[in-house]
């Protein structure tokens, strides 16, 4: 299996799990986890980390920060040169499926070149981009994009949430828990 985890989710692991982790057990298995490379984190996204909520998920995740097992189990996924799959397919379909109309309404189209460019950069891209590829060199392997976000617009983003973009590309989504109760029940048995 492979899964790949966005800031929101790494932020609610530190947040909401890891306190209840009187033993370790669950720290050490994220560990395992991610020095496999069954867990991947992107470099958009070990960016993000780095300056969310202050740094907490890289003080409570401290492997993260070390230097030497970054190195050592090469964590940090480049996404640079990282091209979707289609590219002319996806860049249309970000105007047409992607952006949300209300919105895309309001800009005119060098304004939405703009937009398209920044969202192309996000960490929230990279993570579709990537699980995209994931899914195509690995068809025979459960991968999975593991977010808190709900596909309900509630801000006014131009661009829809990671949950909704998925589901139209046919990329499975879980959230944290789903994760940690269905695919990796042996981990719930850490808490104590």
């Amino acid at each position: 299996m492979r899964v790949l985890i966005d800031t929101s989710s790494l932020l609610s692991l530190v947040r909401n799990y890891l306190p209840l982790d009187k033993s370790g057990f669950l720290f050490e298995e994220i560990r395992n986890k991610i020095s496999t490379g069954e867990f991947i984190l992107l470099d958009a996204v070990y960016e993000e980390i780095k300056y969310q909520s202050k740094g907490i998920i890289l003080k409570k995740l401290d492997y993260l920060s070390d230097k030497g097992f970054l190195k050592e189990y090469k964590i940090i996924v480049k996404t640079d040169e990282l091209l979707p799959l289609a590219p002319g397919k996806f860049m249309n379909m970000l105007g047409n499926q992607f952006a949300i109309q209300g919105q895309l309404k309001r800009l005119n189209e060098a304004e939405f070149e703009v937009k398209k460019k920044e969202f192309m950069e996000s960490a929230d891209a990279k993570l579709i981009l990537y699980c995209q590829h994931l899914i195509m060199d690995h068809p025979d392997e459960e991968t999975y994009l593991v977010t808190e976000e709900t596909a309900a617009a509630n801000d006014l983003k131009l661009f829809k949430k990671i949950p909704a973009i998925c589901e139209i590309l046919g990329i499975p989504v879980i959230t944290l828990p789903e994760l940690l109760l269905k695919k990796y029940p042996n981990i719930n048995l850490g808490f104590g």
